[in-house]
């Protein structure tokens, strides 16, 4: 059973050696200067998408005033990148606190409820004593400052992947490329955005079963959800590693956009043995997956891949095989630097069926 589960909610994973992936778009990029008021209209007819990674809005009211401010004073203000989707709906990339904060003036409240429900009035604050919009709402400012604000424009880079048509991996590039918010996401945090689906919940819903978390060595699901990650690992090689193609995170892009409904039966089967596996090896080993004293997700992969595979493997046995698959220097060659080579990965899964059920590689 595994025990010292840390404090905190942050994965500590062994690094491992990706190689970067070769992008190649066909991608249209075009500037446009829409109005203020257009942007505000946009979003609150849902033709402008918040992306819901960033569900709750962060600026301050003080920031949100000198943004408006400065489109008062005519001063730059940054531009903003929106995606095209299908849809032909526009995705933030980059200046939602821009755009929700445009959007909110033109209302007249600031930000999202409470926990009573109510909103606060906004007046502008924060400004320079000397400043005449101190204190003032949209409406409380002279109509020439009202058309002049409506009519202001704030530059956007829309962004539209033309090439290949049925897949929107330029969306996750985009989005790792081009957010500059305060916190950067990572790629597990743009796949939930870019691939939406019904995977995102069931995933989410595997990684908090406790016994999985009891092995990760967390007592809630990591912040950045690093743990999502390998469970889309193991669910992506699931009957499948022997396809395998590098890099890593090309492979679980792709999984993820083709498996978005979670209804194969493939992801059947796999929801039926996550939580059995895990009960097997959380009751065989004791903080397992960690030779070199923190998680190897190369070994974690190896292992859980094959009790997912195998089912007749018993907790006594995979108890009895672990260490000498550790001990194994094949094996332990290949989970350190290049882990995500292929031929290096599926010398490993052999390795680990090998040892772990006595079968012939």
């Amino acid at each position: 059973m595994v025990d010292d589960l840390t404090s905190g909610d942050d994965l500590d994973i062994e690094q491992e050696e990706d190689e970067e992936p070769y992008v190649e778009f066909d991608i249209s990029v075009s500037p446009s200067d829409p109005s203020l008021e257009l942007l505000a209209q946009q979003v609150e007819r849902g033709d402008i998408i918040i992306p819901f990674y960033q569900r709750k809005y962060v600026w301050k009211i003080e920031q949100a005033s000198r943004l408006i401010e400065s489109f008062l004073m005519g001063l730059p203000v940054p531009q903003v990148f929106l995606y095209v989707n299908d849809e032909d709906q526009l995705e933030v990339i980059d200046g939602q606190q821009r755009i929700r904060s445009v959007a909110y003036f033109f209302e007249g409240l600031f930000g999202e409820e409470d926990n009573r429900g109510k909103r606060q009035i906004f007046k502008l604050k924060g400004l320079s004593e000397r400043s005449e919009y101190n204190g003032k709402t949209f409406k409380e400012l002279s109509p020439k400052d009202q058309r002049k604000l409506r009519n202001s424009t704030l530059r956007a880079i829309n962004i539209k992947q033309l090439k290949p048509s049925l897949r929107n991996d330029s969306v996750f590039h985009i989005f790792e490329r081009l957010n500059t918010g305060g916190t950067q996401l990572k790629p597990q945090e743009i796949r939930n955005a870019v691939y939406r689906g019904k995977i995102v919940d069931k995933i989410r819903d595997l990684n908090e079963n406790e016994q999985w978390q009891r092995i990760l060595g967390l007592k809630r699901p990591d912040k950045n959800q690093k743990d999502v990650e390998l469970v889309l690992r193991l669910f992506s090689l699931f009957e499948t590693w022997e396809d395998y193609e590098k890099p890593m995170l090309e492979f679980l892009n792709r999984s993820m956009n083709e498996h978005r409904e979670f209804d194969s039966p493939r992801a059947k089967r796999f929801i039926e043995r996550f939580p059995e596996a895990v009960a097997v090896v959380d009751e065989a080993l004791t903080k397992p997956f960690r030779p070199r004293g923190v998680l190897n997700a190369a070994v974690m992969e190896a292992v859980m891949i094959t009790v997912l595979e195998h089912p007749e493997i018993e907790a006594d046995e995979l108890s009895e095989r672990y260490d000498t698959l550790i001990e194994d220097g094949d094996f332990m060659r290949h989970t350190t630097g290049g882990t995500t080579d292929t031929l290096v990965l599926k010398s490993r899964l052999d390795s680990a069926k090998a040892i772990l059920t006595d079968a012939e590689i």
